[in-house]
Formats: C-alpha cells, sequence, structure tokens
C-alpha cells in the first residue's frame, strides 16, 4: 500500500528532527530511541555503519531536538502516532529494504510502522523490546498493575525528582554511575507534560496481538537484568515472531546503545550480513 503524508517531506523531517549520514549508496538503517532519550542515544553506535549505510537517525516528537509544537495529544494517544511519523519519515526520504533498529518503546513503534507498511522494511531489531509491560494472567510482563500505576502517579506528581530516581535503576551498570547521570539528564530535558503522556502511552499499551503479524525478518536483542524488559519478555516477543532470531547480550540493563555500544553494533552487523 502507498502511505500519504497530510504535510510536506521538508516539514515531516523538521518535525522530527532527521539526520542523515553514511553511504548515499548503502542500504539504509535507522535509529529510534526510547522513552525519555533522542537520537543522541545512538552516538556511540551509529557512526559504526556510516561506510557501509544510509544512517538516518530521529527524534520522535517531543524529544531532543523535534518540533514540540507538533505534539498533538490525539495522535500520540497510542503508539501508532509514532508509528505514522516513522513511516512519513520514510516516504519522506524514499528509504526501502530498511533496517530498522528500535530500542525499548521503539520495538514497538517500529512493530506496528512494519505491519503497517512491510514493503519499506528489510530487516528488524528490536533492541529490548516490550509489547505489554503489566502482567497478565500466564504473561509476565515484568510489573503488577499496581506497580505501572505508582510509578506513573509518581512521575506525575514530580517528574523531575522521578527521572533522578528511576534513571539510573533503568540504566543499571552501577558500576558506572556516569552512565546512569547521561541518561538522567536525558529524561529530565523532556518536557514534562509530554513525558507524562508518553509514560501513559508506553506503559499501559498492550501490543501482543501486533507481533505474529510481523513477515519481515527480525533480531530481538535481549539485555540480562533488565528491570524494564525481562530476558522471559524477549523470549516471548521471539516467540511470536515466526521470522525472528533471539541474541542474549552480554549487556545489562536496559541500554546497551549507552552501556554495551560494541557488542550492540557486532550483533546488529552480523545480523545484517
Amino acid at each position: 500500500m502507498t502511505f500519504t503524508s497530510p504535510i510536506s517531506g521538508t516539514d515531516i523531517l523538521r518535525r522530527n528532527n532527521v539526520t542523515v549520514s553514511g553511504n548515499p549508496a548503502g542500504r539504509p538503517i535507522v535509529f529510534v530511541h526510547g522513552f525519555g532519550c533522542s537520537q543522541e542515544m545512538w552516538g556511540s553506535v551509529a557512526p559504526r555503519f556510516e561506510d557501509d549505510h544510509r544512517v538516518v537517525l530521529l527524534d520522535l516528537v517531543g524529544a531532543g531536538g523535534s518540533d514540540r509544537s507538533a505534539y498533538d495529544p490525539v495522535r500520540y494517544d497510542s503508539l501508532h502516532g509514532y508509528a505514522d511519523d516513522v513511516l512519513e519519515v520514510l516516504e519522506a526520504l524514499d528509504l526501502r529494504d530498511v533496517a530498522y533498529v528500535g530500542h525499548s518503546v521503539a520495538a514497538t513503534i517500529g512493530v506496528l510502522a512494519e505491519t503497517r507498511d512491510p514493503s519499506r522494511f528489510g530487516s528488524l531489531v528490536l533492541v529490548g523490546p516490550s509489547p505489554r509491560y503489566i502482567d497478565d494472567g500466564e504473561y509476565r510482563g515484568g510489573f503488577e498493575r499496581a506497580d505501572i500505576e505508582g510509578l506513573l502517579d509518581a512521575l506525575d506528581a514530580n517528574y523531575l525528582g522521578w527521572s533522578q530516581a528511576m534513571a539510573p535503576v533503568i540504566m543499571g551498570n552501577a558500576e558506572k554511575p556516569d552512565l546512569g547521570r547521561q541518561l538522567t539528564d536525558s529524561f529530565c530535558s523532556v518536557d514534562p507534560e509530554i513525558a507524562r503522556h508518553f509514560a501513559r502511552v508506553t506503559f499501559l499499551s498492550d501490543n501482543r496481538r501486533d507481533l505474529s503479524a510481523v513477515r519481515t525478518p527480525t533480531l530481538v536483542l535481549q539485555c540480562s537484568d533488565d528491570v524494564i524488559a525481562p530476558v522471559s519478555v524477549g523470549r516471548y516477543v521471539h516467540e511470536q515472531i515466526t521470522t525472528s532470531r533471539f541474541v542474549q547480550l552480554s549487556a545489562t540493563g536496559h541500554c546497551p546503545n549507552l552501556s554495551a555500544p560494541d557488542e550492540l553494533a557486532d550483533e546488529i552487523r552480523s545480523f545484517l550480513r
């Protein structure tokens, strides 16, 4: 199907602060960040692909250098709004056979974009994915509903305080406190109102049924000791996507793009060969 956009390609690229580098003739690889982050989170990973790939980075609306005036609570009341943005960026750049690399919630955004228009994608790399964070029957997402409600209440009450407390926990790697500070700074740079809304959309989402619709070759990359996306969730994603491979990284925590860029880049490159 053809995805049509109501706004110009230039406006789309400005909206998502799209940057393009690398080999213009190479296969496109698109990196998308997770909650509370920006394209800067790929700074130690993306440049490694510039010799062989056309490297595309973007900021989800509300994050980084995106056009925050474009934030529409109705459009972004589900992850589908962000998936539509990704497809608009791919169309604006006329990209196909895309290797899409999504971290955390951006993994689910990539799944939704692929199922909407699979013709654009050649590979998916899902880093620390979770289609649902809340336990449901035999499914173990890692959190009870009360846990998520408490997390969201704390975020609503004091976003900056929540960020300073939670970012190091999400980061893990306590022996490298500079990484926790880097993630804290990223969280604290996000507009609190947008962050509160995005957090509810993210942590209350349930996209399990979308996984089985994926037909693109997919790599599921899972860290250990990940408080946001436990190993059992990564294996669940792998089991639901019939075209997927599962790799357990040596990296710990939720952000291997910061804590283990060498290992992460090596696994992505090996998969894309």
